[in-house]
């Protein structure tokens, strides 16, 4: 397998943190130029409570795929430096990035907050495992 395999669910992730982020500017702009539902200053101190949930949702999501992410980003880069490109560290990877996507996709739709934790649980148990793996066959 090419080491530089690992990289590619890693863009992935990275593509879909960018789209996701896409997604808060055009909400914004939609409630306050179409809707007048907010105005520029429920955006000063990031968002006010007059911010409807639907304008709001994109960001939250956005900070979702910020946080345990970049733990993820790292253990790609240790595989890849350590020499641990193996289809287990890439299966893990893709499991990874895979259950992210369902999170912030149910986020988006009907955003069942059991099923959201139960899929942001299982993506944190991914990362748990591949920091076992790699600690156990690096050191």
């Amino acid at each position: 397998m090419k080491a530089t395999t690992i990289f590619v669910p890693a863009l992935v992730l990275m593509l879909w943190t960018f789209l996701v982020l896409v997604q808060v500017p055009i909400r914004r702009f939609g409630a306050y130029f179409f809707g007048k539902r907010v105005v520029a200053d429920d955006f000063k101190y990031g968002e006010s409570s007059n911010v409807p949930a639907d304008v709001a949702l994109p960001n939250r999501i956005f900070m979702n795929l910020v946080e345990v992410p970049v733990i993820f980003y790292a253990l790609v880069l240790i595989a890849f430096v350590t020499n641990e490109v193996n289809h287990v560290t890439v299966g893990l990877a893709w499991l990874y990035v895979a259950l992210r996507f369902a999170h912030s996709l149910i986020y988006f739709t009907y955003n069942r907050v059991v099923h959201r934790f139960a899929v942001f649980t299982a993506s944190n148990l991914v990362v748990i495992t591949m920091i076992v793996y790699l600690g156990v066959v690096v050191l």
